[in-house]
């Protein structure tokens, strides 16, 4: 029997940080703003890119939202200046990834 084991009978209650942390990084929910995020369509170098910006939220929060698109759509993308670049025109699908997220967002240009 190791010392975990021997905590766990004397500390029947006691919820250890290692799984606390895991619970927390599993339900972490993303601050939700009450104004929308701008999603704009631009093109630099010819190649067209969809930025989205205007999130009130936490840095890290925008960060994970950035690192949640860019998984879903499987392309690639970055975070600057406080505003999320991702390669290619998908506007549509992420206005609808957002939406179903309970965020509000709205489409700039056109």
């Amino acid at each position: 029997m190791d010392l975990q084991d021997q905590l766990k009978n004397l500390f029947p209650d006691h919820v250890s940080e290692e799984i606390s942390k895991e619970k927390d990084t599993k339900t972490n929910k993303l601050w939700l703003q009450d104004d929308p995020i701008i999603c704009k369509y631009e093109k630099r170098k010819g190649k067209p890119i969809t930025i989205l910006e205007g999130y009130t939220g936490a840095t890290e929060d925008f960060k994970a939202l950035a690192k949640l698109l860019k998984q879903k759509l499987s392309v690639g993308g970055s975070f600057k200046d406080d505003k999320i670049i991702i390669q290619g025109d998908y506007r549509d699908k992420i206005m609808r990834i957002l939406k179903d997220m309970g965020f509000n967002v709205k489409r700039v240009g056109g």
